[in-house]
């Protein structure tokens, strides 16, 4: 680090409050308190709208599934295979990542993945339907390059805030995934409406990217310091903990990647929080992927919407689900930050028995939907929602978690290696299995409109049984979670 970067997280200690050896302010340093706070919320923006991008880019396939099947005539089985291929690039990418960004500048590392992903999603626009082998390929690559996103952004943010401003700091940031999901189904169905051609979709996050790009490397500092010893000093909910180590030094990671591994493997919160968040990535990774079809079929066994046989397919299901990802996201996550704010004031267990509590309602949700699907569509609709809504709720607090029970200098390396987890678990082979499923039980069924949505609903069942052991993984972790979280600060 330069000279500068060396002396910023000392001044910065002072400016929040740190006290001279006589237990005295300094005053000289207290003007320039608010230099820091801004640039600290201009990087947390440009952080947020890079997220919102990355995960525009995760669902456009989604928002436009029946277009993309019909255009390369696929079977439920091969559509949910573009999701899985997405997936699994970007959990093989994340171990790299997280490796990587515990020891080079983070910075860099961004640019090129913001660059990497949103050229690569671009080219796939000008693909033909006798190429749909290289559309895979293209998926694979761009889900391979937001795996640096994803793991190396909540880093950052976890060295700029501390105390309670990091859980309102991450509640924001992880706002743009439901969002940018959201998004992602809405930019979709509406530039394939509006062109009359499904391939412009793609065309529209590049730009965003590119602007993302020029932001990060015009508001992001190069260098941002990794603050081990104040992480250390101040647990999740403020309480002050007692450390060696001088604020503000430096320390890189001077631990071998097998020696994290193995260190993580042994903590118990960090394990089962982590299988909670893998369940809920598989019901939220089927549910992201097929729910606008499974609509679909069910308003044409209703007689809602007749066949889709013209060149674009009505994409007004995607609208309106990707209308309901974004308000649920939001509400969701907000909720989640304050129930956690508030309860874990009280009981130090209150955040995983959030998670655990919202999995188990989620679940219900879900199946319910499920079931009043075939006669409904509106309480089908509203069901979904609430099923989103408190899956939403878990967003920022499993992170929080990750955050206070791994120490500081093995963050990167945890939240790769939830990535790797969750996705290779959960949403990963999702959209494969219930395609796969859903392709079985029509198989065993006469061909008719009935068939393809009963077998799509049977395949979906599978999401609530997964949800409900999600919430067990959770409550699990309530059992270990004040153990790991002393021994994160010593």
């Amino acid at each position: 680090e330069d000279t500068g970067l060396q002396l910023q997280p000392l001044l910065e200690g002072q400016n929040y409050g740190a006290a001279a050896a006589d237990g005295t302010r300094c005053p000289a340093l207290s003007v320039s308190r608010k230099s820091p706070a801004r640039r600290d919320c201009l990087v947390v923006a440009v952080l947020c709208f890079g997220n919102l991008i990355n995960f525009m880019d995760w669902f456009i396939v989604p928002g436009i599934l029946l277009d993309i099947q019909k255009y390369f005539g696929l079977s439920d089985g091969k559509t949910g295979l573009l999701q899985t291929v997405f997936t699994l690039c970007y959990m093989l990418g994340a171990p790299i990542f997280g490796y990587l960004g515990d020891r080079y500048n983070r910075k860099i590392i961004l640019g090129v993945g913001i660059f990497f992903w949103s050229g690569v999603t671009l080219g796939s626009s000008f693909i033909t339907e006798s190429y749909y082998r290289i559309f895979i390929l293209t998926r694979g690559l761009v889900g391979l390059g937001t795996a640096s996103y994803s793991t190396i952004a909540p880093t950052i943010i976890a060295d700029l805030f501390e105390e309670g401003k990091r859980t309102t700091v991450l509640s924001i940031f992880y706002i743009f995934i439901p969002v940018g999901s959201g998004c992602g189904y809405m930019l979709a169905a509406g530039m394939a409406q509006s062109t009359g051609d499904w391939h412009w979709a793609f065309r529209v996050t590049p730009c965003l990217g590119g602007l993302a790009l020029v932001l990060l490397i015009l508001l992001v500092p190069h260098k941002i310091q990794r603050r081990t010893a104040r992480h250390r000093a101040l647990s999740i909910s403020g309480t002050r903990r007692g450390t060696d180590e001088k604020p503000g030094v430096h320390s890189t990671a001077k631990t071998t990647w097998c020696q994290d591994v193995g260190s993580l493997a042994k903590n118990c919160s960090f394990v089962w929080s982590s299988l909670g968040l893998t369940a809920m990535a598989f019901v939220t990774g089927a549910l992201g992927m097929w729910v606008p079809l499974f609509l679909y079929r069910a308003q044409l066994v209703q007689g809602i919407v007749p066949p889709c046989l013209q060149e674009s397919c009505n994409s007004s299901n995607s609208l309106i689900f990707g209308g309901i990802t974004i308000g649920t996201g939001i509400l969701g996550v907000i909720a989640g930050a304050e129930a956690a704010r508030r309860l874990r004031k009280v009981y130090n267990k209150a955040d995983p028995l959030i998670c655990a509590t919202s999995m188990f309602v989620s679940a219900l949700c879900l199946y319910t939907a499920l079931m009043v699907a075939q006669t409904n569509i509106l309480s089908t609709f509203i069901f979904i929602a609430f099923g989103e809504l408190f899956l939403s709720v878990n967003w920022a607090v499993v992170t929080d978690i990750l955050l206070y029970v791994v120490t500081p200098r093995r963050q990167s390396t945890a939240i790769a290696l939830q990535i790797l987890l969750s996705h290779l678990l959960g949403d990963a082979g999702s959209p494969y299995l219930i395609g796969l499923i859903s392709n079985a039980l029509q198989a065993q069924g006469t061909p008719s409109f009935q068939c393809e949505f009963r077998s799509m609903r049977h395949s979906f069942a599978l999401c609530a049984f997964v949800g409900a052991l999600g919430g067990a993984c959770f409550l699990l972790t309530s059992l270990y979670i004040e153990e790991d979280r002393r021994e994160a600060e010593r």
